[in-house]
């Protein structure tokens, strides 16, 4: 064998379970499997999963703050108008720098497998691209990143945006992004939404769009991406991130949207640590959570995830590319602190996700590739509690990363 895991906690199992890894593929699981192994790890009870997805980042943008340690941002208009100022001086090595600094902190935190929008624009031009792919390329061996062609400031507003979304297409970008909100009429946003269907025919690939970002009730995108969904018979090939103005509706409308959306078999990915900062800034008390609705939309057979969206950027200074750190946001902001929530909180940076980057071989189960973390954890809710450590992180049965914390208290 080439590893073998004994003892390990596994979900929703009461005995301890052994893995046996051959060949980067997961062979068996039970107790007591008795073989040879290149390597044997004793997990000692802790808790054994799949290793973590992260459906929802920008890999283009992150640490720039650092290159503007004086921006000032207080709406979501702010931070794409500094955005700007930065992208004046992207290049490829400069986003592989910055980008590759997060990549390593999702491999040491147990993420496999990455998502990233990149912007497409008359300011950025075609560097995004080449930069995550370069990120895509240097860490291809360890961890597998997709890339969303994103036109982060529109279509109608920006022309050379559209030319942009198919030449990246064109070099192999995965997914097509939009943002048909960003535009300056409702016309205009349906023309968006349509180009951006109309490249993903093209090239048979998934939608992946920013929709509704903004706490403003008169957004209503979300339901045109559901229509067009629906008319062209793109059922489960689209996803919508943030849907903020979800959250804003009155009831009614809202539950006709998500019903749409769900007609549609649409994913949501709820963004709350960007959201939480830029959503509501101008409300007076209360003051709104900035997040959609991500129970209502689970209540309707939707596939809700969540994701780290930005990271040390104009949009959000903070991040550690932490998928149990952020689970532990969502439970908070999305007030989900029931035993199944808690474990359907752990479903979306695994199994859930995996859904929406099409992750067919993915999976703690005999047959599936071998990529798995083991936590210092008991259990899912102690796990997310205490940001518990990755023991081991392994991609395809090669252990890839490892942490060993040490505390002394002098008392």
């Amino acid at each position: 064998m080439q590893l073998l895991i004994k003892n390990a906690r596994i979900r929703h199992k009461k005995e301890w379970m052994d893995i046996a890894v051959e060949g980067g593929k997961i062979m068996d699981i039970r107790p007591g499997i008795v073989s040879e192994a290149e390597e044997v790890i004793d997990a000692e009870g802790h808790l054994v999963t799949s290793s973590f997805i992260e459906p929802h980042i920008h890999l283009d943008k992150v640490n720039v703050l650092d290159e503007l340690p004086d921006a000032k941002v207080v709406t979501l208009e702010d931070a794409i108008e500094v955005q700007a100022i930065a992208k004046k001086n992207y290049s490829e090595e400069r986003i592989l720098k910055r980008g590759g600094d997060v990549v390593r902190r999702e491999i040491a935190n147990g993420t496999l497998h990455i998502r990233s929008h990149i912007d497409l624009d008359d300011v950025a031009g075609i560097v995004t691209y080449d930069g995550v792919a370069a990120l895509k390329e240097a860490y291809k061996d360890t961890v597998d990143i997709q890339i969303v062609a994103f036109p982060q400031v529109g279509l109608m507003k920006c022309p050379v945006a559209k030319e942009l979304m198919a030449e990246a297409m064109r070099r192999g970008a995965d997914v097509v992004g939009g943002m048909p909100a960003n535009e300056n009429t409702p016309d205009d946003s349906r023309a968006h939404v349509k180009f951006c269907f109309d490249l993903a025919e093209k090239y048979d690939a998934d939608i992946d769009m920013h929709v509704d970002e903004t706490d403003d009730p008169f957004y209503r995108t979300l339901e045109m991406v559901a229509d067009e969904a629906i008319a062209r018979g793109y059922i489960g090939r689209v996803t919508a991130g943030h849907t903020c103005a979800l959250a804003a509706y009155d009831d009614h409308y809202a539950a006709y949207v998500i019903e749409k959306v769900a007609k549609a078999g649409m994913r949501i990915i709820t963004n709350p640590p960007t959201n939480l900062m830029l959503e509501g800034r101008m409300d007076k008390q209360p003051i709104r959570r900035g997040i959609t609705r991500v129970k209502e939309l689970l209540d309707a057979g939707v596939t809700v995830c969540f994701g780290q969206d930005n990271l040390n950027d104009t949009f959000y200074p903070f991040g550690a590319a932490n998928s149990l750190q952020l689970a532990n946001l969502t439970a908070h902001a999305a007030q989900m602190t029931a035993p199944d929530e808690i474990e359907k909180l752990y479903d979306m940076i695994t199994t859930e996700a995996a859904k929406i980057l099409g992750l067919g071989d993915y999976g703690l189960e005999v047959g599936k590739t071998a990529d798995m973390v083991i936590l210092s954890a008991q259990d899912i809710r102690e796990a997310i509690r205490l940001d518990s450590d990755r023991l081991y992180v392994i991609h395809k049965g090669k252990v890839v990363a490892k942490t060993k914390r040490e505390v002394s208290l002098m008392i």
